[in-house]
């Protein structure tokens, strides 16, 4: 089976589990790779989890280890409990896998594949997994801020701000909360960013000088690069994303003029969102942070 690189991106993501039960450590996806017939040693000197799951894939694209890879990642005796997940894990691996004109089939507990004779885009699927923002506002999120591992004096600074943002949005100072938000979410991915340099500096989300073509320092990034980059290396998982657009560009809107321009006149819906956007990054990138080398 040869698969195009989204495809492979996808399925990257799929077996390194950021963010989710299935986190596999460096050392976990050494073995995963070693079941494949690499002679892999995990030690000193490990790339990035996502670069060295790349370069594996890459190397397997075309050959029948390819197909135990994705075998092996939608095994079903890994799933005893949570079945339903891995069917909503097949169907949204399915939508990438058919512009190659595969599909990963489950029977039983069997996974096998099917060779489909033209490109088939399930909008069905889609449209089950693209959460709303009703449905994004009713989940429920543990924050711990100690959980992003900052300096200490930082990690009062943000929960002091999440307080303020509380008592902001209680008081219908809608813009005030929005502005604190896109403050703490920055200044939060900005700690991931330093803590993991070499993740965010080889991504292809990364910004990069017009003049130059090097990738900018880190205090010249956006809000919106910190958001892309993070997502593109499963730091931040994509309902973040998704709705982060109404904090990304918060900055502006410290100028009046700005505000009036672009008539941002935000109400108490659109800081919830924020806040929830802002709870979810931090409890996404605690489970980064505290799920093992990366």
């Amino acid at each position: 089976m040869q698969l195009n690189k989204r495809t492979l991106e996808e399925l990257r993501c799929i077996i390194n589990g950021d963010g989710t039960s299935d986190y596999r450590s460096g050392a976990k996806l050494v073995a995963f790779f070693n079941d494949l017939g690499f002679n892999d040693v995990y030690g000193n000197g490990f790339p990035s989890r996502w670069f060295y799951t790349d370069d594996r894939l890459d190397k397997i694209n075309g050959t029948p280890e390819l197909d135990k890879c994705i075998k092996n990642v939608f095994a079903v005796v890994n799933y005893i409990g949570r079945i339903q997940e891995l069917d909503a894990l097949i169907a949204n691996f399915n939508q990438y896998l058919a512009f190659d004109k595969w599909a990963v089939v489950r029977e039983n507990d069997q996974i096998t594949f099917k060779k489909l004779d033209r490109v088939v885009v399930d909008t069905k699927a889609q449209n089950k997994t693209d959460i709303g923002e009703d449905e994004f506002l009713k989940l429920t999120f543990d924050v711990d801020v100690d959980s992003l591992k900052l300096d200490n004096q930082v990690s009062n600074v943000i929960k002091a701000r999440l307080e303020e943002i509380d008592r902001c949005i209680c008081s219908d100072a809608s813009l005030a909360a929005i502005l604190l938000v896109g403050s703490v979410m920055e200044g939060v991915l900005l700690g991931t960013a330093t803590a993991y340099p070499k993740v965010f500096n080889t991504s292809t989300s990364a910004p990069r000088d017009t003049n130059t073509g090097k990738v900018r320092k880190f205090p010249d990034w956006t809000l919106n690069n910190f958001i892309d980059v993070a997502a593109e290396n499963g730091i931040l998982k994509q309902d973040v994303k998704k709705f982060s657009h109404v904090v990304r560009e918060f900055r502006n809107y410290i100028h009046p003029y700005q505000q009036m321009a672009e008539q941002f006149n935000p109400d108490k819906q659109t800081a919830l969102i924020c806040l929830q956007v802002l709870k979810a990054a931090i409890v996404q990138i605690g489970d980064y942070r505290n799920g093992g080398n990366h």
